[in-house]
């Protein structure tokens, strides 16, 4: 969907198809006709936006392969559906059984890495829009902290260089800007704004920037105009930013089992917990709430925990999500006299593991409809306008 900011900014909202993955292109195209073309038709809207998730396989495929890149083109255009984003954290098996810290392989310490955001890159500028401005793509926050070191970080920040020139040499040749957005996550290098600010200043801010993750920020205990205060600071752009909400618990104590309902196994939900001497940690959710030997984290403050929210509902008593965030945080970016990011994408990948079973089909179609229209709604009550055409 497209809405027009007051500054004459054109911002597009989609949601992000790894809530729904496929590994190969066969697959991503049935994903496209069972999900976002149903979701298309419920909003009752011409053109929808959806954030692509492309496995390493299907992106090799399709920088390699025209005559595949053109299947998936058409698909998106007899759907109604068009691209200006691309989700490029995961970078395979994002449906498996177990994912946890896998999704942080391959990390920027690695050229595979560089690789894969490169054939992104470039594949989305085949599939903008005539009219889009520009292109993102959002790529993990570097690496998991607990592997970091000081080789991996030379290594990264060569590969970083290297995206920005190739970014460079794909405007000059396509006539097609697209920008990379690193997203700060709990327990990654780059957790914070602050951390963002520590390690990627330098970086050309015409090619890379941050991709602002609402829930992460969440979970970080941020404030969204201070984060954005030290991202100006950086000189590190808003390239992209993903509309989500984590879980909180005001009293961790009293809401232990309904905590532990969302303690599952396939993908890691750090948690925080604010304290007046700082924020506590804890890598996932059964950790934080510790076990029969006791540990966790403290129960007598405040907890956030990294599990996407769907946006427009509450989670059970006396849980709550962190929705209001949310709404500051767009407030934040977009609720001024200027347009501080274009491309928002609603990312709630968890549906299928919330407590009480997995959620397909039509449910998974209403309830990513009921997202996006909760966010164009609240997008609309910060002064926005409704452009989808």
């Amino acid at each position: 969907m497209r809405l027009r900011h007051a500054d004459g900014t054109l911002v597009h909202l989609a949601y992000c198809a790894n809530v729904h993955p496929a590994d190969d292109l066969p697959g991503v195209l049935d994903r496209l006709g069972r999900y976002a073309e149903p979701v298309r038709r419920l909003l009752g809207v011409p053109r929808l936006s959806i954030g692509l998730w492309l496995p390493r396989p299907v992106a090799a495929l399709l920088a390699a392969e025209p005559a595949a890149l053109e299947k998936l083109r058409a698909a998106l255009d007899g759907g109604g559906l068009e691209v200006v984003t691309l989700n490029g954290f995961p970078y395979a098996g994002f449906g498996r059984e177990v994912v946890k810290t896998d999704v942080y392989l391959p990390d920027w310490g690695d050229p595979e890495r560089l690789a894969y955001t490169v054939d992104l890159a470039r594949i989305l500028a085949a599939l903008l829009p005539g009219d889009a401005v520009r292109g993102s793509v959002s790529t993990l926050p570097l690496g998991w902290a607990p592997w970091w070191d000081g080789e991996r970080r030379d290594r990264a920040r060569r590969h970083l260089d290297a995206l920005a020139a190739e970014l460079d040499d794909l405007e000059e040749r396509t006539g097609r800007a697209v920008r990379v957005g690193l997203e700060p996550e709990p327990g990654c290098v780059v957790e914070t704004t602050a951390d963002a600010a520590r390690h990627l200043s330098g970086l050309d801010p015409r090619r890379l920037g941050v991709c602002l993750d609402a829930c992460h920020l969440a979970v970080a205990f941020e404030e969204p105009e201070e984060a954005l205060a030290r991202l100006d600071a950086a000189g590190l752009p808003v390239v992209k930013t993903q509309a989500s909400a984590a879980l909180h618990a005001a009293d961790p104590r009293a809401a232990r089992s309904a905590l532990a309902a969302f303690a599952e196994p396939r993908y890691l939900h750090q948690t925080r917990a604010l304290e007046a001497r700082g924020v506590h940690r804890a890598d996932d959710l059964p950790d934080a709430l510790g076990g029969a030997s006791g540990g966790g984290l403290p129960v007598d403050a405040p907890w956030r925990v990294h599990f996407h929210m769907p946006l427009h509902a509450d989670p059970p008593a006396p849980l709550t999500s962190t929705r209001a965030e949310l709404a500051a945080t767009l407030r934040a970016l977009v609720g001024g006299p200027a347009a501080r990011t274009d491309h928002i994408e609603v990312e709630t990948y968890t549906w299928t593991v919330l407590p009480g079973g997995g959620t397909a089909g039509d449910r998974l179609v209403a309830g990513i409809a009921a997202e996006l229209d909760w966010t164009r709604a609240e997008l609309l009550r910060l002064g926005l306008t409704d452009e989808t055409a």
